[in-house]
């Protein structure tokens, strides 16, 4: 009798084991290639998007696109969480989302302005665009680059990606954070913890017109840097401007993260 006992408490235990590895695997957030999901999310296909940062989630469906979804909400309530994650006013700007299908959690990025045609029924005019790792927009055939940001932060890859990436590309994604409004990315790659949340909200758009990069091997074992750039921007209240300067970047052991000196790229921009 005791050998039956311990014979059905071991088989519940390794029961229990099974499914809690099942489970886990499950809400393992994956970063699957454009051209996998493409396959797993076809046509007509409904899925649940997740906001990373709210962590609301609503329902949607793929209606079309091959370098990327082109996906519609499904219903008039989901509709309005997805209006709701853009604070009421729908958006070209990209956020990290995480779609839920049954293959699992898939890191990707969404952004949310209605365009094109649609088909549902759903108070929403048209559709919106959703990327995973591999995508492309349709007039170019590479990755936007906040697009793959936002990935990467779904995914819990940004902070290495920004680590081991150079000078130049960290520029990038510093100009990207500032455009997307994202908190995480310019922190990230800031030298100084700033009071974000209002000087972000004065950036409407902003984007480098142009950069100039100098060989790895001038870069060297350098702990500071002085990017020269161009840059046109557009500020909330005061219109659009253009800044020629320089981006000064910093570090403290060659083998680390090159970091923006923030402070001093505000004050040089105009932005207080």
């Amino acid at each position: 009798m005791k050998l039956l006992i311990m014979a059905i408490f071991i088989l519940s235990i390794s029961g229990n084991s099974v499914e809690a590895k099942k489970n886990s695997k499950m809400d393992q957030i994956k970063m699957m290639q454009w051209e996998e999901v493409n396959e797993i999310l076809p046509k007509y296909s409904k899925f649940t998007v997740v906001d990373l940062e709210t962590g609301m989630k609503f329902r949607v469906q793929r209606r079309a696109g091959s370098n990327h979804a082109d996906v519609q909400p499904l219903t008039s309530k989901d509709t309005a969480i997805m209006k709701k994650i853009y604070n009421g006013k729908w958006s070209w700007k990209r956020r990290a989302i995480i779609v839920i299908s049954e293959d699992g959690k898939i890191a990707a990025s969404m952004h949310g302005m209605p365009h094109g045609g649609g088909a549902l029924k759903n108070n929403f005019p048209g559709h919106f665009c959703i990327h995973f790792y591999g995508s492309t927009t349709h007039r170019t055939n590479f990755m936007d680059l906040s697009h793959k940001l936002m990935i990467l932060k779904s995914a819990g890859k940004l902070e290495g990606y920004l680590e081991q990436t150079d000078p130049y590309d960290l520029v990038n994604a510093y100009i990207a954070g500032l455009k997307q409004q994202d908190r995480n990315i310019v922190s990230l790659v800031s030298l100084q913890d700033l009071e974000w949340e209002n000087l972000l909200y004065k950036i409407e758009n902003i984007r480098i017109s142009r950069m100039e990069v100098l060989p790895a091997e001038d870069v060297g074992d350098q702990l500071s840097l002085t990017v020269p750039v161009e840059v046109n921007l557009q500020l909330k209240g005061t219109g659009g401007k253009n800044f020629t300067g320089k981006v000064l970047l910093v570090r403290y052991m060659p083998n680390e993260q090159w970091r923006v000196d923030s402070v001093k790229f505000f004050e040089e921009v105009g932005i207080r």
